[in-house]
C-alpha cells in the first residue's frame, strides 16, 4: 500500500513517516520537493542506522496524492483551507484527517469551522467520492518521533464509508502499539477533535508530558 503524506516535512508529517515507512511505501509531500526530498534522506539514513528498512519517497505534495492509494493530511488547522484548495486528484481515495481545529489562549479550547469539525470541512471542500477518515488526532509530533518508544494508544476512527473505515482501522493496527476503535460517522469527528486540546490542557495543568488515551 502506498500511503501519501500531504504536509509531510512538518513535525507531525516527519513523524508519522517514519513510523509507517518501515511498514508501507510512504510518499512524503511537501510544497517544495526539495525539501521532502531532504526530509526523506534524513529518514532513510536514521532508519538504516537502527537496521530497520522503510520505503519514502520525498516529492510535491500534488504528486504525493497522484500517486498514493492513502492520503493523510498532516496540515495545520489554519492552513487546510488554503492548501487544499491548490490540490486535485482526490476523487475516489481514502483521506485521513488527523486535523485538530484548535487555539491556545489562556487555554487549549477546540474552534470547529462553521461545519463544526475540520473533518466535514475537508468533506466539503473534496470531491464527493473523496472517502475522508478522522484519526491519529491525539498523538503528539514528538511522540512519533520517538522512535525508540512504542505508541501505546487508542486511536477513534470516523468515517461514513465502511470499507474506508475499515482500511483506516488496518493501518492504526499496523504501527506500533496503537489500537483503533470504530468512533461513529463523520460527523462525529467533532468529539474527537476536540480531545486534543483537553489532553493540552490535562498535560499543562497537572505538569505532564504527552498525555494519551486508552479505552478498556
Amino acid at each position: 500500500m502506498k500511503i501519501g503524506i500531504v504536509g509531510g516535512t512538518g513535525d507531525i508529517g516527519e513523524g508519522m513517516a517514519m513510523r509507517l515507512s518501515p511498514i508501507f511505501d510512504v510518499i512524503v509531500g511537501s510544497r517544495e520537493s526539495e525539501k521532502a526530498e531532504q526530509t526523506c534522506r534524513m529518514g532513510l539514513e536514521l532508519q538504516k542506522k537502527r537496521g530497520i528498512d522503510c520505503s519514502l519517497t520525498g516529492v510535491t505534495n500534488q504528486i504525493a496524492i497522484d500517486d498514493a492509494d492513502v492520503i493523510i493530511l498532516a496540515i495545520p488547522f489554519k492552513h487546510l483551507s488554503g492548501t487544499l484548495g491548490t490540490l486535485h486528484g482526490f476523487e475516489g481515495k481514502t483521506v485521513i484527517s488527523p486535523v485538530n481545529p484548535m487555539e491556545k489562549r489562556d487555554f487549549f479550547t477546540c474552534v470547529p469551522p462553521e461545519e463544526g469539525s475540520a473533518a466535514l470541512m475537508i468533506q466539503r471542500i473534496l470531491p464527493p467520492s473523496a472517502r475522508i477518515c478522522t484519526a491519529f488526532n491525539m498523538i503528539a509530533a514528538n511522540k512519533w518521533k520517538a522512535l525508540e518508544e512504542e505508541l501505546a494508544y487508542s486511536v477513534p476512527v470516523c468515517g461514513d464509508d465502511d470499507a474506508a473505515k475499515r482500511e483506516v482501522m488496518a493501518i492504526v493496527n499496523k504501527v506500533s502499539k496503537l489500537q483503533s476503535f470504530d468512533a461513529g460517522p463523520l460527523a462525529a469527528s467533532c468529539l474527537v477533535e476536540s480531545l486534543t486540546p483537553l489532553l493540552l490542557n490535562i498535560a499543562r495543568y497537572n505538569k505532564m508530558r504527552d498525555v494519551g488515551i486508552q479505552f478498556h
